[in-house]
């Protein structure tokens, strides 16, 4: 077995902490660039993990709320931060992170926040050990040992993990989150459902949680696109993180899970139905991205031009309109402003005030690709789904792209394909899956070689994870996904009863 598999113990199904990763070092580059910025602080997110985070997401807006920088930061600033994310191999993690629906048990309605989120958040904290973290007086997720507990707009339930060194380890944390969560929730008459549209329940019929940003986006998003409210308030998803060890593993990676996110899409499509009833989609999750803030989503064909690189991205993200300004605890409403403005102290509501670090990170979460760039890489195209989805999803990325002889594989499956080819498999196969039609054949076929490239790299990393993958395989050879199966249960033995699906898909 190879040597990075042997990794500490993690505590029991219902055991308060996971193993910690030894800290990484800090790179002469990181500390280079949190000298520019130095209340631009990595605290709380689970997708955090050392100095050098491997599979860090933005820090928690909510503990540095004071904008203070040693000198203005530069367009070369942002480059280089992005850069700052390259290590070793021996440095690579995998960070998992997945979201459900919360539900009340005697009408299926959505969890609301005073009455089943706040004592959730509470249980977390008061029982297992959890930091709360708090907006306004209110709690609004919890953390430990680099994982966090965080709310979606509609209270959907996000774990994100923390940085873990194989698949094993993954697998282990999202099963005692689940302990924990399912111990709290039954007491509280709730439950947590995996998929990936909301399948009963209107925007209408959610409650908001208390998060400022939520509010902003609330308000804008339908000036851009018809379904944004739908992405915020009725999605799920399960998606991972991952690291690159130079500019130009960046590139190839960013290029060849980009290609293939669409596949992924349609393997793990898992959200058929919308408001009791057959969408007409396979992921309507997916779909519902096809017609939200083009400004910030799509299938960025430039990725694939001469010259793409941290620079050719960070410029993509300046030019993403803001959302937010986060200060002294209050998100401020700056839709459709400029960051590059920003960074000339030229925002109307902040005159002379520069962005500091966190405000980067923070805008960098507000863009929405297929893929996503900040220190590491997001593999943002599947459905949330059921415990062994959630494994399987890390596990046929890390497959492909951490493997040397996969990664070439991958780029070979794709490396005819163009950008007209890639435009259609990304917005046709949320309808038909599987068995949309691509060139001489159908998406299967290149599921079943996606999935094949991913098991060989797996069993090439020795760490015992290629059995992960087997589920996949065998919806790829059948052709039948999730959604497939679901829709036959709807029409046939549910007899067109929806709220069948709640006894299916309850964690």
């Amino acid at each position: 077995m190879s040597a990075r598999c042997i990794a500490p113990r993690v505590s029991g199904v219902g055991g308060q902490r996971l193993a910690r990763i030894p800290p990484q070092h800090t790179t002469t580059q990181e500390q280079k660039i949190r000298k520019l910025a130095p209340h631009s602080r990595r605290v709380g997110g689970a997708r955090h993990g050392g100095a050098c985070a491997s599979s860090a997401g933005a820090s928690d807006p909510t503990a540095a709320s004071t904008a203070v920088a040693a000198a203005p930061l530069t367009e070369k600033d942002l480059v280089d931060y992005l850069r700052s994310g390259c290590k070793p191999k021996s440095a690579w993690r995998i960070g998992t992170e997945h979201e459900k629906f919360g539900y009340q048990l005697d009408n299926l309605k959505p969890i609301e926040y005073e009455a089943h989120v706040k004592l959730l958040l509470e249980a977390l904290v008061e029982r297992f050990n959890w930091e709360p973290m708090m907006e306004g007086g209110l709690i609004i997720g919890a953390k430990l040992d680099g994982q966090s507990v965080t709310l979606e707009p509609g209270g959907q339930f996000e774990l994100s993990g923390a940085p873990l060194e194989n698949l094993h380890l993954t697998c282990a944390e999202v099963h005692s989150h689940l302990y924990q969560v399912k111990t709290v929730a039954k007491e509280l008459g709730v439950a947590f459902l995996g998929m990936g549209f909301q399948p009963k329940w209107a925007v209408e019929d959610t409650p908001v949680m208390p998060k400022g940003r939520y509010k902003i986006m609330k308000e804008y998003m339908p000036k851009r696109g018809t379904r944004g409210l739908d992405m915020m308030f009725r999605t799920c998803t399960i998606q991972v993180n991952l690291d690159f060890s130079s500019e130009e593993d960046m590139i190839r990676k960013f290029r060849t899970s980009l290609a293939l996110q669409p596949i992924a899409t349609a393997l793990f499509a898992n959200s058929p139905f919308a408001d009791g009833k057959p969408s007409g989609m396979k992921s309507l999750r997916s779909d519902v991205w096809t017609d939200t803030d083009p400004d910030r989503t799509g299938t960025l064909a430039w990725v694939y031009e001469d010259g793409f690189g941290f620079e050719a991205y960070t410029k993509y993200v300046l030019d993403v309109p803001m959302y937010f300004v986060y200060r002294d605890g209050i998100y401020h409403d700056v839709t459709g402003q400029s960051f590059r403005t920003f960074m000339e102290g030229k925002l109307p509501d902040f005159p002379d005030e520069r962005p500091t670090l966190d405000d980067w990170e923070q805008h960098l979460t507000t863009c929405f690709p297929e893929v996503r760039l900040k220190r590491y890489m997001e593999m943002r195209g599947a459905d949330g789904g059921p415990w062994s989805q959630i494994c399987a999803l890390p596990a046929v990325w890390v497959g492909l792209l951490y493997d040397e002889q996969a990664l070439a594989d991958a780029e070979a499956l794709v490396s005819d394909w163009t950008s007209e080819e890639r435009e259609y498999l990304r917005t046709a196969v949320t309808k038909d899956g599987l068995q949309t039609p691509f060139r001489d054949g159908t998406v299967q076929s290149v599921a079943i070689d996606m999935v094949r490239i991913s098991k060989e790299g797996l069993i090439r990393r020795r760490c015992n994870e290629e059995n992960f993958v087997d589920g996949l395989m065998e919806m790829a050879t059948s052709g039948k996904t999730s959604a497939d199966r679901l829709l036959d249960l709807y029409e046939n033995e549910w007899a067109g009863d929806i709220d069948n699906i709640y006894k299916k898909l309850t964690y």
